[in-house]
């Protein structure tokens, strides 16, 4: 059985419900939000494609690699709601209705990583596991070494950030905060996990997807720090306000 895509295939029918019942609690749920779920969907898929295919520069290997890379499925996304809201010309942001989607999504789609994938790098800790020695492109799996559970990981943070996610979203009154929230959260955690991963290493010690981040967390830093600065995160950490 295709485990990896019959899981990111439940991760999107998850997250497409979680955005519905989202839109319809915020009132927002109209055809001009349903044709930026559209433009996620579309933006996804060509972004997980192109990104794996990036890691070979082979059109044979496309379709079949392409749909393996969460950082460029995120991206294409993203890229694909603002063409497409663009398209319509709809100004309205709509990131917080996507930021518990995604979250939930990501969590379910990262079962079939964890079943399919090589786990992460060896490790002598309690919690790490065995692998079958069939499982593509891992020679920790060959050798029967104890390996970090990468994609458990993920799954663990993607649940709390989702109940994390929940909790704010009534609490955040400015529109987008609770989706770069998650963003940023998410670069930062993605950087982190890197560490475990079994990713081949391309500069200074980094993986690809560590080099990817870099850059975009440098910016979600800046912006972070500008949304302190003008209280928009208050009523989350109950933070006073100088006067």
């Amino acid at each position: 059985m295709p485990l990896h895509e019959i899981f990111v295939g439940l991760g999107v029918a998850v997250a497409s419900v979680v955005f519905f019942l989202e839109a319809r609690r915020r009132g927002a749920l109209h055809e001009q939000s349903l044709i930026a779920v559209t433009g996620a969907l579309v933006g996804g898929a060509i972004g997980m494609r192109l990104a794996g295919w990036l890691e070979t520069f082979d059109l044979r290997h496309l379709w079949l690699y392409g749909s393996r890379s969460v950082l460029g499925g995120l991206t294409g996304a993203y890229l694909g709601v603002l063409v497409a809201k663009r398209i319509i010309g709809y100004r309205e942001r709509t990131g917080d209705l996507f930021a518990p989607a995604v979250a939930l999504g990501m969590a379910v789609g990262r079962i079939g990583c964890h079943l399919t994938e090589a786990p992460g790098r060896p490790t002598g800790l309690p919690w790490g596991i065995h692998a079958p020695a069939s499982t593509p492109d891992c020679p920790g799996c060959l050798a029967g070494q104890a390996m970090h559970p990468s994609f458990l990981y993920e799954i663990v943070f993607d649940l709390v950030a989702f109940a994390a996610l929940v909790w704010a979203r009534g609490r955040l009154t400015r529109p987008g905060e609770l989706f770069t929230l998650y963003v940023a959260a998410y670069a930062g955690f993605r950087f982190l996990v890197e560490f475990t991963r079994a990713n081949d290493v391309l500069w200074l010690g980094l993986t690809g997807p560590q080099c990817f981040l870099l850059p975009g967390m440098l910016l979600l830093g800046l912006r972070l720090g500008y949304g302190w600065r003008r209280g928009y995160y208050d009523a989350l950490f109950r933070r006073k306000v100088m006067t």
